[in-house]
């Protein structure tokens, strides 16, 4: 003989079955990086990145009609990770490929890259495993 609160007792599991299986938590405090790039008037480039030991890239197409470039990246507060910056000439060819480590010095690093040749560069920073925040810069060099 079935009890009256049985019936209730199966519709409850099965409620929470489904909710279960259909619905999930999410971790915003979880590992998460981002980089944001903006472009000057005069055509340089630059931006921020920040994480909490999350990882992220970003690649970005830059339009360099001389055969260098200035740089310059910041680590203002972290403790660990990484930053790289690698930026190709038009034709493929590394021209530079440096990076920063957290909770070491130096925290930053800024200088003239290897000549290249003019046209579309591209520029890619990446970073690692990073905790904290920085900024970079790019402009034509001379």
């Amino acid at each position: 003989m079935k009890t009256p609160n049985f019936k209730l007792l199966t519709i409850l599991a099965a409620m929470v079955l489904f909710v279960g299986t259909f619905t999930s938590c999410s971790d915003d405090n979880g590992p998460n990086a981002s980089i944001t790039v903006n472009e000057g008037p005069s055509g340089d480039i630059g931006g921020d990145f920040t994480g909490n030991g999350g990882n992220s890239s970003r690649t970005v197409n830059w339009t360099n009609n001389l055969a260098t470039a200035d740089y310059n990246a910041d680590i203002t507060a972290t403790a660990t990770g990484t930053f790289n910056i690698e930026i190709a000439d038009s034709e493929g060819t590394v021209v530079l490929d440096r990076t920063l480590n957290g909770g070491t010095e130096p925290d930053s690093i800024d200088g003239v890259t290897q000549a290249g040749e003019p046209g579309n560069w591209t520029v890619t920073i990446t970073i690692t495993s990073f905790n904290g925040d920085g900024s970079y810069s790019l402009s034509a060099g001379n």
